[in-house]
């Protein structure tokens, strides 16, 4: 049984981490292999959104701390694995510019929980629960927590989660913005949200993330200079054609991509 399981049905790509046995705990293997759907996933135009959710009960407890040990000795071992093996996940997922969604159906712990604030949207179940746990077993976010946390609830309260490794329930992340919904079935939830994105303009979603993502970096004259490139790249494309005409005509539009 694959450890990642990945599969494109229509134009919604899912990701399923399945160690269901081990809560999802990631391996090397396990890392590598989500790089490479993720970028089949961006390559592939019949593509629009992708789901990443995680086998079983648990959406993914960290890495497997199998994966470091004997190396505790050694500092530079460690930094390679995390540069070479673990990094690239969370890089690649910056740079993927159609719809992430995590569908977290259980906990997320430390690289875990990481992984599910890289998405661009994040639904859990009520039994759902968020922990940066690396404090837990003497270490430090190693997978973007301390960059990523913040930047969603704030300083003081990124800290606090960060400092302490305590367990956050479903309905208090949603309340700090950890998560953006609650739902019975997240992973049905999600699907037809990515489908409902799927059926919107793929360039212009596309282009809408990245502008949110460059303009957290840019200042407001350097966002709208951007934008506004965007914006002329977008108006000119056949999928706007479409949509205008669509809407002049009351009737459903059919998108390519193009």
């Amino acid at each position: 049984m694959a450890e990642l399981d990945y599969d494109k049905t229509g134009p919604v790509a899912t990701i399923t981490l399945n160690r269901p046995d081990r809560k999802n705990a990631l391996t090397l293997a396990m890392l590598d292999e989500w790089v490479r759907a993720l970028v089949d996933a961006q390559s592939d135009n019949e593509i629009r959104a992708i789901v990443v959710t995680g086998a079983g009960d648990a959406f993914c407890s960290g890495i497997d701390l199998e994966v470091f040990a004997g190396h505790a000795a050694e500092p530079v071992r460690i930094k390679q694995v995390l540069t070479r093996r673990i990094h690239p996940v969370a890089l690649t997922l910056e740079n993927v510019d159609k719809p992430v969604i995590a569908a977290v159906p259980g906990s997320a712990v430390g690289a875990g929980m990481d992984m599910a604030l890289l998405c661009d949207y994040r639904i859990a179940s009520p039994a759902a629960t968020f922990s940066e746990g690396y404090i837990r077993v003497g270490a430090v976010p190693g997978d973007g927590g301390c960059w990523l946390l913040p930047r969603l609830i704030g300083t003081s309260r990124a800290l606090r989660l960060l400092w302490t490794g305590e367990t956050v329930p479903a309905e208090q992340a949603l309340e700090l913005g950890i998560v953006d919904e609650i739902a019975d079935d997240p992973f049905r939830t999600a699907h037809e949200f990515a489908r409902q994105l799927a059926g919107r303009p793929p360039l212009a979603v596309q282009v809408i993330k990245r502008a949110v993502r460059q303009g957290a970096r840019h200042d407001l004259p350097t966002a709208l200079d951007l934008i506004s490139s965007h914006f002329a790249m977008i108006a000119a494309t056949d999928d706007a054609a479409e949509a205008l005409d669509a809407f002049r005509t009351g009737r459903t539009p059919t998108f390519h991509g193009h």
